[in-house]
């Protein structure tokens, strides 16, 4: 692992204490090019993760607090017409930017979510018929509040489809809080850039390097496969999961100071990269089973490869 990427988690567990298996997750999906979901509660350091990885990196940062009212164009940005020229001048909108931060993504209409599809998938915008191209390295970091709060809107499947990753930070325990609040008083939970855009994009290129053997891939699809024929899912995984999943993976073995993918590594990242994607049937909701279960029910029985270094 580059120098510069362990100085970007370091920095991060410096203010998200106790979070370092989430804080590693981040940065996998950066590394992955990848987007990530953060869904939790209220008050436990969402936007503090999504701010922070910005801070800590040397590019342009764009903000969205999503409201009912938000519109399509707060996203995107609008064309506004000047009297004195008589012409149309793009006024841009914090979509193009390097990093993005989409507050409380699922407070906004189904529409205004949608203005980030394009985005997401083409790294691309287009504000009345021109096409704006995304600066890399590029990434949506969304934050959401559980589905039973008021004021909130169920992400559309296509949208969860293209978050790389899904992760919940939880409560800390009391001495985790207690460390937080002393940083607060004594101002200290403050970060600052410590890697350049140029060396992140270096390391995401290296992240390509990494080998993934054949039996790995055939792995991940047995999974991916096995997910859509299972009586407790309704909607299985994509085969965008399975890139997902398999990008993923080699940025966490990276991270890790390896060349190429193991079985573990698809294992640890199973979770966060497939349970937002799938859908439970009528039948497993009325059993009360989780996503997680039946995710760990599907890879029961697939033959786990034996890859050698």
């Amino acid at each position: 692992m580059k120098e510069e990427i362990k100085l970007l988690i370091d920095s991060l567990n410096s203010v998200l204490v106790g979070k370092e298996e989430k804080v590693k997750l981040a940065v996998t999906t950066l590394l992955a090019e990848g987007h990530l979901l953060i869904e939790d509660v209220p008050g436990v350091g969402k936007t503090t993760l999504a701010k922070g990885l910005a801070r800590c990196i040397d590019a342009s940062f764009g903000r969205i607090q999503f409201t009912p009212d938000t519109l399509p164009s707060d996203v995107t940005g609008i064309s506004i017409y000047n009297m004195s020229t008589g012409s149309f001048k793009y006024e841009k909108g914090p979509i193009l930017n390097n990093i993005v931060l989409a507050d409380e993504i699922n407070r906004t209409s189904p529409k205004t979510q949608a203005s980030l599809l394009e985005a997401m998938e083409e790294k691309q915008i287009s504000v009345d018929g021109k096409m704006f191209v995304i600066e890399k390295p590029f990434m949506v970091i969304a934050t959401q509040n559980p589905v039973e709060f008021l004021g909130t809107y169920n992400l559309p499947e296509a949208q969860l489809d293209r978050f790389m990753m899904r992760i919940s930070l939880g409560y800390p325990d009391k001495e985790q809080e207690k460390k937080l609040a002393v940083m607060n008083i004594k101002n200290t939970a403050d970060i600052g850039k410590v890697i350049t855009k140029e060396q992140l994009l270096e390391a995401v290129a290296e992240v390509k390097n990494v080998r993934v053997h054949d039996d790995i891939v055939a792995y991940v699809v047995n999974i991916t496969d096995a997910t859509r024929n299972n009586e407790n899912i309704s909607l299985g995984a994509s085969p965008r999961a399975t890139i997902a999943l398999l990008s993923a993976a080699r940025a966490k073995a990276y991270i890790e100071g390896r060349g190429f993918v193991t079985p573990d590594d698809i294992k640890e990242l199973l979770l966060p990269v497939l349970s937002h994607r799938i859908m439970l049937s009528v039948e497993a909701k009325m059993k009360k089973v989780t996503v997680d279960e039946v995710l760990r029910s599907c890879i029961r029985d697939i033959n786990v490869p034996i890859v050698k270094a």
